[in-house]
């Protein structure tokens, strides 16, 4: 299926492979869902969302419960939520995703991977309108009905329901998540997996050859510690 199908299934893995960096970058989710919107999750969707995130990243608990205090404290750390855009090598736009505490470090960081790499780093708007900014939501399909459930839920904001193995795949708007999450802990369906991405209107195939150049630029960007994502309309298929 070509390099760019082993690269989407290995990507996680390696993006996994060191835990203490996951944790940080989870951390970072953490203080600013808590900065955004307190410090119970209860009460604060993009909380739960990033609980959920260090459940499947097998965060201990520990280590969650001490991220939401620290960033309770008056001495937590301010970061921001910075985006950049740019193109990787053969015209692939990519967006990063970042929490940073020193916006200067960040995006000289961002450029330099960039320029190494063959891209080239763009200003605000030149290549978001590229993408759909989604809440993407893994449940156990088990014994649900998919087209009853997606009926339930399209009041809620579900735009659209796919399978995936055993696993049902629920997407909705951003500005959604929130409300579809609410839904689903209201039928006791517990989410396996969530995450807010950016998919592309447009996926651009490339052959292996690229594919490679691409990769090693994206996998640059996520080895630094400020960058959370990073997406891109290279076609995975």
């Amino acid at each position: 299926m070509g390099r760019a199908f082993e690269y989407r299934k290995d990507r996680k893995m390696k993006r996994w492979a060191n835990m203490a960096r996951v944790f940080t970058k989870i951390g970072r989710e953490i203080a600013i869902a808590v900065k955004e919107g307190g410090g119970d999750p209860n009460y604060n969707s993009r909380l739960r969302l990033a609980v959920q995130n260090a459940k499947t990243a097998n965060m201990p608990k520990a280590n969650v419960e001490n991220a939401i205090k620290k960033a309770l404290s008056k001495d937590a750390e301010d970061y921001d939520e910075v985006v950049y855009e740019g193109y990787a090598p053969h015209g692939i736009a990519v967006v990063v995703e970042t929490a940073t505490n020193n916006n200067n470090r960040t995006v000289a960081n961002v450029r330099h991977v960039f320029s190494k790499y063959g891209g080239s780093l763009g200003t605000s708007g030149s290549v978001e309108f590229m993408f759909n900014r989604k809440a993407v939501f893994k449940i156990k399909a088990n014994e649900l009905d998919p087209e009853e459930l997606e009926l339930e839920l399209i009041d809620y904001g579900l735009d659209e329901l796919k399978r995936e193995e055993d696993m049902l795949v629920l997407y909705t708007n951003f500005s959604d998540y929130g409300t579809l999450q609410k839904a689903l802990e209201e039928r006791n369906l517990e989410v396996e997996n969530a995450e807010l991405l950016r998919i592309p209107t447009h996926a651009k195939a490339l052959n292996d050859e690229q594919v490679e150049d691409v990769i090693k630029l994206v996998e640059k960007l996520e080895e630094d510690e400020d960058v959370i994502n990073v997406f891109h309309n290279m076609d995975e298929e």
